[in-house]
């Protein structure tokens, strides 16, 4: 017996069944370096999807595709083939006519030549003349009915894909009474009626003129409103007077009876079922051939199908998801492999979602808590290591209390405590009570009140902080917004996780100020709006302090210019640089509030500029707090170092009273 033999290739049949699964964690690290180095949040999310888990196969891959075959559809010929095609069918009938009456003596030749010496120059308007001619020659004849069928086989074959063996065999009539119960059928479902079963009977019926077999009148509807609305534009993507040859050409191949109206009025069905394609729009195509009227119809169809799917694959308008990308429009117009890119890319968005990386909103994707704690963890380490491994330090006070780390130690527990039960001690104590009671004691053991103790735990002494960051065009045009977005993430992480007692808010500010979540700057985006309201965030940092009237108070300053703006008593904010005289006395006011409120204002200062140089020693002499002047890749490290310094210089005070 012959061994086996095996061929082995590139896998053809869809994605690779053995290729690794995509790592969404390094997705989303990767979202995360583009965010902190200042990059939108929007956009970094929209690119991940529209470049894909692999490079070159996103949605911006599939656009390319498509453009290029629109291209390719835009150059397959000129589309006034079938007026030209007709030109040339009159002219060879006119030819073999005028070579038959030639070789005839009588009067009623030389009449007829006279009638063709005088025909109109349109093509149209001749083959219109022609209607009632006598022909004498045979092959004349049949060149002129060869212009009125073919253009009635292409008009009716390009709306109904199952027309050949109707026409081959002239049944017309035929076709008029499918015309008539399909408009019948389309006018009771646009009046809203259930049509579900009069579906079943008409496609029982005449279901040999739709071999696409669609399975319900919504799918017939999309069928055959794609076919009109290519012939719509066909029509207007020719000239005014191709427009003008064509329509009277088309309608002397229909003739006068049923056919023609019932065509129009399925036009007009159709389109008011689907107004939203494109059946208006004209193109411009060129190319080394004419096209007849189905092959013309036909490239316009696939041009206005490719539009569609570039449409659906931009993902521009409002709430646009994956989801809204047809899958098999994409198989059809791009082959198998695009959409197999296609659910790749959906797979990855509904797994990133399931792992809770991601979440949608109205205006797209965004990122998760989850995300952002990672991203805040992110944000730290990179701070860490710029601070040399240093320890962060811890900030405890020596007093037993219901919050902090265990100590080790427990004690008897008293109505209102709040510390964590000591179970071993707790259950220990029973089991000796009821041990010393006598031999008799066994199992189970019962609790009595005075066998409960609780835990001492150190008690952390608590801040309230806030950190306001200038969000002022400048930040980012001068390269600082990454680094204001690390540090603000980072001094976020740090204190959720190691300082869970403090209360950190942090301020952005602009013209005006506002309070930010870590969603809210992770995802915020420079503008163009000019102004450094200072005066706000500090009334909004002394508000933030006043509700934690038991903690420290500590205000981080983040900005690279001197405050231009201010509010009004009103409530509108005032620009105007150089900076009003009101701005700074505002600010100044502010600044001595928080003062007198016990609170330390410490400025980081990024860049040089000469005022905001003089406004911060003039605030650090008043209130007492520090300067320092990093430069925007040494920002984190500065404000997290300056924090937990401060952090610990506090305990020890704290322990030495």
């Amino acid at each position: 017996m012959s061994g086996s033999r095996f061929r082995y290739g590139a896998w053809r049949d869809g994605p690779d069944p053995l290729a690794p699964p995509y790592d969404v964690r390094a997705a989303v690290d990767e979202v995360g370096e583009r965010v902190l180095a200042g990059d939108s949040l929007r956009d970094v999310l929209r690119d991940l999807i529209r470049r894909g888990p692999r490079d070159g196969r996103g949605l911006d891959d599939l656009r390319d595709r498509a453009r290029r075959l629109r291209r390719e559809a835009l150059r397959r010929g000129n589309l006034d083939g079938a007026v030209t095609r007709a030109q040339q069918l009159l002219d060879q009938a006119l030819a073999a006519e005028r070579d038959q009456l030639a070789r005839s003596s009588d009067e009623s030749a030389r009449f007829n030549e006279a009638v063709l010496d005088n025909l109109p120059r349109s093509t149209s308007r001749a083959v219109e003349e022609l209607s009632s001619y006598s022909w004498t020659s045979d092959e004349a004849r049949a060149l002129y009915q060869q212009i009125l069928d073919g253009l009635r086989r292409e008009v009716v074959e390009q709306r109904f894909a199952g027309m050949k063996q109707a026409l081959e065999q002239g049944d017309f009539a035929g076709i008029s009474e499918m015309l008539a119960d399909l408009n019948s059928l389309l006018a009771r479902h646009a009046r809203g009626e259930d049509t579900a079963d009069a579906f079943q009977q008409f496609m029982a019926k005449h279901g040999d003129f739709f071999p696409e077999n669609p399975r319900d009148i919504e799918e017939l509807i999309d069928s055959l409103a794609r076919r009109a609305a290519a012939a719509e534009r066909l029509m207007r993507s020719l000239s005014p007077q191709q427009q003008e040859e064509l329509s009277r050409l088309m309608d002397q191949a229909l003739g006068d009876g049923p056919l023609r109206g019932r065509l129009g009025e399925l036009t007009d069905n159709l389109r008011a079922l689907r107004p939203q394609l494109n059946w208006g729009r004209g193109e411009r195509m060129r190319g080394p051939s004419d096209l007849g009227y189905g092959d013309a119809a036909a490239a316009l169809g696939e041009i206005g199908d490719l539009d569609e799917l570039l449409d659906q694959l931009g993902q521009e308008h409002p709430g646009a998801t994956l989801d809204d990308v047809d899958v098999e429009a994409v198989e059809r117009q791009l082959g198998r492999s695009a959409a197999d890119d296609l659910r790749r890319l959906r797979e990855l968005e509904r797994e990133l979602r399931r792992q809770g990386w991601v979440t949608r909103d109205a205006e797209g994707l965004t990122l998760s808590p989850k995300a952002l704690r990672r991203l805040g963890r992110t944000a730290l380490a990179r701070v860490f290591d710029d601070l040399g491994g240093k320890r962060q330090g811890q900030h405890d006070l020596r007093d037993a209390g219901a919050a902090g780390d265990l100590i080790g130690s427990s004690r008897r527990w008293q109505f209102g405590d709040e510390q964590p039960l000591d179970v071993v001690r707790t259950i220990g104590n029973a089991v000796r009570r009821r041990a010393a009671s006598g031999p008799a004691a066994r199992l189970p053991v019962r609790l009595e009140p005075d066998d409960f103790e609780v835990a001492e735990t150190e008690r952390r002494q608590s801040a309230a902080v806030a950190l306001c960051v200038d969000l002022s065009y400048s930040m980012y045009a001068d390269g600082r917004w990454g680094p204001m977005k690390q540090t603000a993430l980072a001094l976020s992480h740090l204190v959720a996780t190691q300082f869970p007692q403090d209360a950190l808010q942090i301020i952005g500010f602009g013209l005006h100020a506002s309070a930010l979540t870590q969603g809210d700057l992770a995802a915020i985006d420079p503008t163009m709006e000019k102004g450094t309201n200072l005066q706000h965030a500090l009334k909004l940092a002394g508000r933030h302090l006043r509700r934690h009237p038991g903690a420290e108070p500590v205000v981080l300053v983040v900005t690279d210019g001197e405050p231009t703006a201010h509010l009004e008593p009103d409530g509108e904010a005032v620009f105007w640089w150089p900076p009003l005289p009101e701005t700074v006395r505002a600010t100044i006011h502010e600044v001595d509030h928080l003062t007198r409120s016990g609170a330390t204002l410490n400025f980081f200062m990024l860049g040089d500029d000469p005022g905001l140089q003089r406004f911060v020693a003039a605030v650090a002499e008043r209130n007492g707090g520090r300067v320092f002047s990093p430069d925007a890749d040494e920002l984190g490290r500065y404000v997290v170092d300056d924090y937990v310094r401060a952090r610990r210089g506090r305990h020890r005070r704290s322990s030495a009273a």
